[in-house]
């Protein structure tokens, strides 16, 4: 294999990890989060207490997609970061291994 299917592979492993531990610990807290800064949002634009209107429903809601794709965005790329920099550990250390046979 050369290096570049390595860190590929490093890559795309990373990332489904990343997606993995998005579903398990992440997904829950980045809802509840982006729902309270909605909730913020909504009772600054909208006054005390931020009724049951269809405008403070929707900043809530669009806070907590945006929060959840916040959360998804950096599980992925975080774990494909990692992904990417162990091939690139890997490929380091098996050349040289392989320098030093020869």
């Amino acid at each position: 294999m050369n290096k570049a299917e390595i860190t590929n592979k490093g890559i795309v492993t990373g990332a489904i990890i990343g997606i993995i531990l998005f579903a398990v610990i992440g997904l829950l807290p980045s809802s509840f989060i982006g729902g309270v800064i909605g909730l913020k949002i909504a009772s600054y634009l909208l006054g005390m207490p931020a009724g049951t209107e269809l405008l403070s429903r929707t900043v809530v809601g669009l806070t907590m997609v945006f929060g959840i794709a916040v959360t998804g965005f950096i599980f992925v790329v975080g774990a494909s970061m990692i992904g990417w920099l162990f091939g690139h550990l890997g490929m380091a250390i098996r050349n040289r291994r392989e320098l030093k046979t020869v």
